[in-house]
């Protein structure tokens, strides 16, 4: 192996380090929301007891729809019935809405997948990544990342769609090239060819005028 090949090599298993420590720490602090909420729950059960000692039902109402606006934030918008993938999904969706994009997201996958842990992360969460990163390109109202997972037959499909300014990405040597300007430039395109190249599935990418979408095959066989 080349001198460079190495090079490449140790600057993508460091960017994927870097990925995976950010992915779980997205996680974490959506579990962690959810425990505060969990730990404040009994003092909204006798905040609410009090009131209604005092026959103050317009009180409870109102503490009611505050309750139920507080859950939302912290309450998880997609089950797929795999647990690896929910805390992905739900992290990056967390992650994008912070930033004014609007996810539509429809995922329904099974609870074992022959997919490790470790290349669904750095899929899904590249995938997600570059999504929003191109969706903040443009204004808030038109943000929108689209993201569709489902078994056909036995193989798992994936698919994300970001809308974009309306022109059509440019290739370079065969590949859309990324907008990144930072030093993991083009490793995440380059991680996710590599882990579906290796497990021998099917991946395309798309540019049309308006969206760009990535859909993506593997074998659960």
């Amino acid at each position: 192996m080349s001198l460079f090949s190495k090079q490449v090599d140790q600057r993508i298993a460091a960017y994927q380090r870097e990925l995976m420590e950010t992915h779980y720490a997205e996680v974490e602090n959506m579990y962690r929301q959810m425990r505060l909420w969990r730990h404040d729950f009994r003092n909204h059960i006798q905040a609410m007891k009090a009131y209604a000692a005092a026959g103050d039902l317009s009180s409870i109402r109102r503490y009611l729809d505050a309750l139920d606006t507080d859950l939302a934030t912290v309450d998880t918008v997609i089950k797929t019935g795999n647990p690896m993938t929910d805390a992905i999904l739900n992290s990056k969706i967390s992650l994008a809405k912070s930033k004014g994009i609007q996810v539509i997201a429809d995922a329904h996958i099974p609870v074992k997948l022959r997919l490790s842990e470790m290349d669904l992360c750095c899929i899904l969460g590249n995938l997600f990544d570059n999504a929003i990163e191109a969706s903040l390109k443009l204004p808030e109202p038109e943000r929108r990342i689209r993201v569709y997972m489902d078994m056909k037959g036995t193989q798992l499909y994936i698919s994300f769609t970001n809308f974009t300014a309306g022109k059509k990405l440019s290739k370079m040597a065969g590949r859309f090239s990324s907008t990144k300007k930072e030093q993991g430039h083009g490793l995440g395109l380059v991680r996710i060819d590599t882990i579906v190249e290796r497990l021998e599935g099917y991946l395309s990418r798309n540019s049309e005028d308006g969206a760009f979408t990535t859909e993506i095959l593997l074998s659960q066989e």
